[in-house]
């Protein structure tokens, strides 16, 4: 069964557990933000000004002044008409595709999506049979791991079946096509092939949902994210629907969806995870602004994430040169496939003074077991050799 592992103080990528101080490889606060004085400042002015909690959903009494600043400045980080705030980022994609997907359309979802993802869909009333009626919830179909190829077979059976309609509108009447998908894959670290998922959405006329928690702030100009990166966010209409978390690179905590004005509109009115949650505490809006502000002026946390995953890859690769490390992010995946295997790699890294969580079913296939080390700015140099030499000794001597 798992257990807690309870952080009792935190200093840069260290943290302090049960009286003994661990390199931590375990966090996605990719670019150390969570501990940015600057974050600090501003979360401790807003709790003097605005108190700790919220009190009330945002459509009661939960709005403040700090939940639309915010909102502002992650629609211009992204380059979106408008923004919604959720509470986190897997709220968010409940909240969203909950409220935009009928009982007559039809989703296309990568077999590796978040949980969250996989939940929003189970919420629609999805139905995974195709002999099953409309009347039943929208009908699912997975495709295998960025394979666009499977995509488009999909795409092209059912659509042609169903009748394609033009993409979604905030009214969302008529029948729509949704494709499903991480921008980023939490546990193995690979990207999606949005170019080509592009260019499939804009021939068979079906609206992307992308989730961007693991790119924003990873990728794209001042880290805007993958759309950027690829060229993507300015020159595609399909593309237009952004779900993102402010929880990882940012620092902070939170989901939003970016998008039209119209269609956040449709959203704050008909979302139901968002109607019915508390808002989130103005402190932690003042933080995520700070942060927001930081990544765009201070390239050099970027640049300083970048240097230490391509040193722990090289490492890595030295170590093992006959299965190279293929992540194209700072999420690298230590595959060793038997659940109490990893267990022990796991243990003896504690031991050792490193904290690498075994990552083992049902968060990953039964057979994919895994270390999943997860790569910061505020990694030192001796912290990765750490890491390689312990890995090297275990491997020589399990």
């Amino acid at each position: 069964m798992r257990q807690f592992k309870t952080i009792s103080a935190i200093d840069g990528a260290r943290v302090k557990i049960n009286g003994r101080w661990y390199i931590s490889f375990c966090s996605n606060d990719y670019l150390g933000l969570s501990q940015h004085p600057a974050l600090r400042r501003a979360a401790k002015a807003a709790i003097d000004r605005f108190g700790v909690g919220s009190g009330a959903s945002r459509l009661m009494a939960g709005t403040f002044s700090l939940h639309r600043q915010l909102e502002k400045a992650i629609a211009r980080f992204k380059g979106a008409e408008d923004a919604l705030l959720f509470t986190s980022g897997y709220a968010a994609n409940l909240g969203v595709i909950t409220a935009l997907v009928k009982k007559s359309d039809t989703l296309f979802c990568d077999e590796l999506n978040h949980a969250s993802l996989i939940d929003a869909a189970r919420l629609t009333g999805v139905a995974t049979a195709e002999s099953r009626p409309y009347r039943r919830g929208a009908r699912l179909f997975i495709y295998r791991h960025r394979d666009m190829e499977h995509l488009k077979t999909l795409l092209k059976a059912k659509i042609r079946n169903l009748g394609a309609s033009a993409p979604v509108r905030a009214t969302n009447v008529g029948a729509q096509f949704y494709i499903v998908s991480d921008a980023v894959f939490s546990m193995d670290g690979d990207i999606a092939p949005l170019k080509e998922i592009a260019a499939l959405a804009g021939k068979y006329k079906a609206t992307v949902i992308l989730d961007e928690a693991h790119s924003t702030g990873i990728f794209g100009r001042n880290g805007r994210g993958l759309l950027d990166e690829l060229g993507l966010r300015d020159n595609l209409c399909n593309l237009w629907l952004g779900i993102g978390t402010l929880s990882k690179a940012v620092g902070g905590l939170g989901g939003f969806v970016t998008g039209s004005k119209e269609m956040i509109s449709y959203i704050r009115s008909k979302s139901r995870p968002f109607i019915f949650t508390t808002a989130l505490p103005p402190a932690v809006c003042a933080a995520n602004i700070a942060a927001l502000k930081i990544i765009r002026q201070q390239p050099q946390l970027h640049k300083k994430l970048w240097a230490n995953t391509d040193y722990i890859k090289s490492l890595l690769n030295q170590l093992n040169p006959l299965n190279p490390v293929v992540s194209e992010t700072p999420i690298i995946p230590v595959v060793i496939g038997d659940a109490k295997k990893t267990l022990q790699v796991s243990q003896y890294l504690w031991s050792k003074g490193l904290f690498i969580p075994a990552i083992r079913p049902p968060t990953v296939p039964v057979g994919q077991s895994r270390l999943r080390i997860s790569i910061s700015a505020l990694h030192r140099p001796e912290h990765l050799d750490a890491l390689s030499n312990h890995l090297l000794t275990f491997i020589r001597n399990p």
